[in-house]
């Protein structure tokens, strides 16, 4: 296909988790081979993708809020390209067109790899809406990604759960898994390119694999995210391997124990656990109890003593009772998570949970989560404290952008630690720094000579 922007400017908004950040680093990338330059400004593009989340209903709003200063705009610049993609349009489709008549496309999460064959449609003179399923055309786009350090790369896409608060199988669709030779080409490609980490993404990651054909004479799956750990370990240059995000009901010994004895992967575990009471999990058809999930963690703390524990939590379920939401803070005051995404219950559209009479009022969600928030602040700066006075592995991100004098990166449990340093010689480094402070979410440190770890040195490196 011809090339069919020059000079043109593009700028996207991302809002919500990893995955629509990966699909935006995609679309960045495709725009940019069709010949268009990013632009920070989205005054001044010429086309503008708003990448969409609606997990919660404040993000969904805030989408409606940029996009309706854009449409105005556009009455004045007509040849302003307007694009809704993500799981907003996914959720929507045409009805966002009759919300916002100036849209050109409207894209669901499965169609980002097909942008440039949308955006010739738009150009030919067409309002298109593509949100149909689709089976997920191979990742062979080359993004643009936002840093030259670390990277993310998809494993699999879509979800096959049905939690009933949740948005996500409507709008990304059936689980389907990328194969392992795919996954390690990418990760081979990012080693050349000098990435030093990588982040393996899944809505449900721990399900990868089970969609690909193979078994063994045992009857286990030939590819689950524990063989695909195995197998892209020893990609080169590669010094880091992070996966999410997790679901409990298969998290795995077996994986635990290959996340041990894999030098690469980073002893942080993302494992939401949305609520610590039996019979909220059962309302919000999760597949597992309290109790195994603290057994998830205590597996995880008998193999890796010191791993980093992060998680997602719901307050202000349908129906939850003052009692129902203290076993929540019990478990989170029994587990000291080192950082735990809280959130209000929202209701989405689609899900059974939004259907239930037994809403909760705004005001006591609030109040929950209020007091929740409270006891993590207060978890994470007590245990961010055993970092304090050790020295710690740091890979080198970016410059401290509130003082040029530091740079900025990240411990192996994801921590972000910041300490005073060059960054044009330490970008892309692995750095021995001691910590000398330690905040709730924040470590600062200073380097520790001899500098940066070298490749021999890495290898035998233990925290």
């Amino acid at each position: 296909m011809d090339t069919i922007a020059f000079n043109r400017l593009y700028h996207i908004v991302t809002f919500g988790c990893q995955m629509n950040k990966a699909d935006s680093e995609r679309m960045a990338g495709i725009l940019e081979n069709m010949g268009f330059e990013r632009s920070p400004d989205p005054n001044q593009a010429d086309l503008i993708v708003y990448n969409t989340c609606t997990i919660r209903d404040n993000a969904e709003q805030k989408v409606y809020s940029y996009l309706g200063r854009q449409a105005k705009r556009k009455h004045n610049e007509p040849n302003l390209t307007l694009v809704v993609a993500g799981c907003v349009a996914q959720q929507e489709g045409e009805a966002l067109l009759r919300r916002v008549p100036e849209l050109d496309l409207v894209m669901g999460p499965q169609h980002a790899n097909r942008l440039e064959d949308l955006l010739q449609q738009v150009f030919d003179g067409n309002q298109v809406v593509a949100t149909e399923t689709v089976h997920i055309v191979e990742d062979i786009t080359k993004p643009r990604r936002d840093s030259t350090v670390t990277a993310w790369v998809n494993v699999i896409y879509g979800c096959n759960e049905r939690c009933t608060y949740c948005v996500v199988p409507n709008v990304r669709g059936v689980e389907q898994s990328r194969t392992p030779e795919a996954i390690r080409a990418e990760m081979e490609q990012l080693g050349r390119l000098g990435y030093k980490e990588i982040t393996l993404l899944g809505q449900n990651i721990d399900a990868y694999g089970r969609d690909l054909p193979g078994t063994t004479p045992e009857g286990r799956h030939l590819h689950t995210l524990t063989d695909l750990l195995y197998y892209v370990h020893d990609v080169p240059t590669i010094e880091r391997i992070r996966f999410a995000t997790s679901h409990p009901r298969y998290f795995t010994e077996r994986l635990i124990k290959a996340c041990a004895e894999l030098p690469k992967v980073c002893e942080h575990f993302h494992i939401p656990f949305q609520s610590g009471d039996n019979e909220i999990l059962k309302q919000m058809s999760r597949g597992y109890t309290q109790e195994k999930y603290r057994r998830i963690i205590d597996t995880v703390r008998r193999y890796m003593p010191d791993a980093s524990i992060s998680a997602d939590t719901i307050v202000g379920f349908p129906g939850e009772t003052e009692a129902q939401f203290e076993n929540t803070l019990q478990l989170v005051t029994d587990i000291e998570f080192d950082h735990l995404n809280t959130a209000a219950y929202s209701p989405r559209p689609g899900t059974p949970a939004a259907l239930w009479d037994n809403q909760l009022s705004e005001e006591v969600k609030s109040d929950r989560l209020q007091r929740l928030n409270h006891l993590v602040n207060v978890q994470a700066e007590r245990r961010n404290q055993r970092y304090l006075n050790r020295t710690e592995e740091v890979l080198v991100e970016d410059q401290n952008p509130k003082d040029p004098s530091q740079v900025m990166g990240r411990t192996r449990g994801n921590r972000l630690t910041f300490f005073t340093g060059n960054i044009s010689q330490l970008r892309g480094k692995l750095v021995r720094v001691k910590i000398t402070d330690a905040r709730a979410f924040s470590l600062t440190g200073e380097i520790v000579q001899p500098g940066y770890l070298g490749q021999e040195k890495m290898a035998s490196y233990s925290l």
